[in-house]
């Protein structure tokens, strides 16, 4: 079976949780001032693929068991995404996502950042109406959203320094997503009151697989086609962000040429046409080929982490939802 159908089959089994998350949201979500009840509703019309939903319905399952409070720590987790996303849109200047004009475009980026802080203290509520785990959960989600602020601020001196290590490159993309997959992980096993061992576990696999998923966002910005969803192809080179393929082209060449392109990057901000140049470059010397091989070491490193749980249809969905990952194509 394929990434994608194995991906359906997963849903599919989680199609009740799935509601229940999805109705805990819509209803947090309304308001009786019109206007925000009408961008809430719009936005949850083009809902993405409630993935960390997904991740923490799983966890809970291989942990235990789905309780209330893993439906709630769920939907806290999908509000926390859909905040970021309407803050990152202001700090990006999108025009679109998903294939729709962005809040930001239509009604100003105040109104957005309005609408996103109105999601994340949603977010914080539902955290909190958890009698035994709320306050737990809550640090968990507080780490996670202070790892959100330095990850974006640690990407925009980077992008104007033109200087960014693989080290700094797995730092940004930890602390911008891989940290609220850990956190949609964790906050699960803690709902299933599952021993501690068993917290680690799921935690270390959701860190390795949310370093996958950037990962493959990142190839996936050389390697496809624009085709009117997500985000445009190449934008991370025109807001002058390094990622892995650009680092992995720049360990094949000496240290004066990688210099070069670095300031080229620094410099596309001025002149947009070294963004072609830039990408050249990375396609001459394998990068996006070298940077899949960084993808599939991530993504073995987290289905390896699941080995010592007990075995369960969700542990093998999890295993299965890694490979989703290292295979999607949007």
């Amino acid at each position: 079976m394929s990434p994608k159908a194995n991906f359906l089959e997963i849903k599919e089994s989680l199609h009740p949780y799935i509601e229940r998350v999805e109705r805990l949201i819509d209803t947090c979500l309304a308001s009786d001032i019109p206007l925000l009840d009408t961008v809430n509703r719009s936005l949850r019309e083009r809902t993405g693929k409630m993935l960390r939903p997904m991740i923490a319905l799983l966890a809970a399952g291989a942990a235990g068991g789905v309780s209330e409070d893993s439906i709630r720590f769920a939907a806290a987790a999908e509000l926390l995404h859909n905040a970021t996303l309407l803050h990152d849109d202001v700090v990006d200047g999108a025009s679109e996502r998903r294939g729709t004009p962005t809040v930001s475009s239509i009604l100003g980026g105040s109104a957005a950042v309005l609408v996103g802080d109105f999601w994340l203290v949603k977010c914080m509520q539902v955290i909190l109406a958890s009698e035994e785990y709320g306050d737990r959960v809550l640090r968990i989600f507080s780490k996670t959203i202070s790892d959100l602020a330095e990850g974006e601020m640690l990407q925009l001196q980077k992008a104007s320094e033109g200087d960014t290590t693989q080290e700094d490159y797995l730092r940004i993309i930890y602390n911008k997503t891989a940290s609220l997959f850990e956190a949609a992980a964790l906050s699960a096993a803690v709902s299933a009151d599952a021993p501690g061992p068993t917290v680690t576990i799921l935690g270390e696999f959701a860190k390795n697989l949310g370093l996958a998923f950037q990962i493959k966002d990142d190839i996936m910005d050389y390697s496809i086609p624009a085709d009117g969803f997500g985000k445009p192809v190449g934008l991370d080179l025109l807001e002058q962000k390094i990622t892995q393929p650009l680092l992995c082209a720049l360990e094949s060449v000496s240290g004066e040429e990688a210099m070069a392109v670095r300031k080229k990057v620094v410099s596309i901000s001025d002149n947009p046409a070294l963004a072609e140049e830039v990408r050249a470059f990375v396609f001459a010397h394998d990068g996006v080929a070298k940077a899949e091989a960084v993808l599939d070491y991530y993504i073995e490193k987290a289905i390896k982490t699941l080995q010592p749980l007990p075995t369960s249809a969700e542990k093998s969905y999890l295993a299965k939802l890694s490979l989703f990952v290292g295979a999607r194509d949007v």
